[in-house]
């Protein structure tokens, strides 16, 4: 499907939503909180603000249980976003039934062009791991992604964080060939930004004049610089990244406002 921007010289509107950990069960729930009902929220909280959205992608961890219900569940509830949607798997999801029931549609599509951007989504999931390996082919695809379009700036999307994020027990569940990986962006001066989720909170750094941003759950959110695993009671949100035609990108974070859940702060992972 083409995009609706056939001039390069447009900004367009980008929207993350990320780890809903969504069950086949609409009552499901992750650690004391509805995840419907948290997507519920943060999707009337997009219609509210975010009149017009060109692109929204799904960076990971749709699904708690990988089932094909919990797909169709997270395809329903976001089905108002009016814009073409992406997908990738992260650790919960089960990227085979993603594949063998959306391989063959755009919300599974790694490669897409809009206004004078170009945007590749890898899976670096890792079926039955928790921490996130770019396969060889996925390294490839972000090769051949990147030469293929010299002249375009570049966002580049995962599931799993590529650098320390200074929070002690999930240094060992990010990229585990992270630098297989950032060798690859570091050879590409058009790469504008790196995006993820996993992390369940908000990040924005910097590394060799390349954007790191990742963003929070639409469920229950991890407390940063953390030794060990820790919940935070700040309320779920999405992002939203403005992808402007000279190469600056225009970011920031929305949470759902009033929110109140009663979490089970005794667990020890997730």
């Amino acid at each position: 499907m083409p995009n609706r921007h056939s001039t390069r010289e447009s900004s367009v509107l980008l929207l993350q939503l990320t780890d809903s950990h969504l069950f086949a069960e609409a009552d499901g729930t992750l650690l004391g909180m509805n995840t419907a009902d948290s997507l519920r929220q943060v999707v009337e909280r997009v219609m509210a603000e975010q009149p017009t959205v060109d692109l929204m992608i799904a960076t990971g961890d749709l699904s708690q249980d990988g089932t094909l219900a919990s797909y169709e569940r997270f395809r329903e509830m976001t089905a108002c976003i009016d814009a073409p949607h992406h997908w990738m798997a992260g650790n919960h999801d089960e990227a085979a039934v993603m594949a063998e029931h959306y391989g063959g549609s755009e919300l599974m599509r790694q490669v897409v062009d809009i206004g004078n951007w170009r945007i590749t989504m890898l899976d670096s999931s890792v079926s039955g791991s928790v921490p996130g390996w770019l396969a060889e082919d996925q390294l490839q695809t972000l090769e051949a992604s990147l030469q293929g379009a010299p002249d375009r700036h570049h966002l580049v999307c995962l599931h799993h964080h590529p650098v320390s994020i200074d929070c002690k027990w999930m240094e060992p569940i990010g990229l585990r060939n992270a630098e297989a990986f950032l060798a690859v962006i570091d050879r590409y001066p058009q790469v504008r930004a790196v995006l993820w989720g996993h992390i369940h909170q908000q990040l924005e750094r910097e590394r060799n004049g390349v954007r790191l941003l990742a963003s929070p759950s639409t469920c229950v959110q991890f407390k940063p610089l953390s030794e060990d695993f820790s919940l935070d009671r700040i309320a779920p949100g999405y992002r939203w990244l403005r992808l402007n035609p000279n190469g600056q990108l225009d970011t920031g974070i929305s949470r759902v406002p009033g929110f109140e859940f009663a979490a089970e702060f005794g667990g020890s992972g997730y």
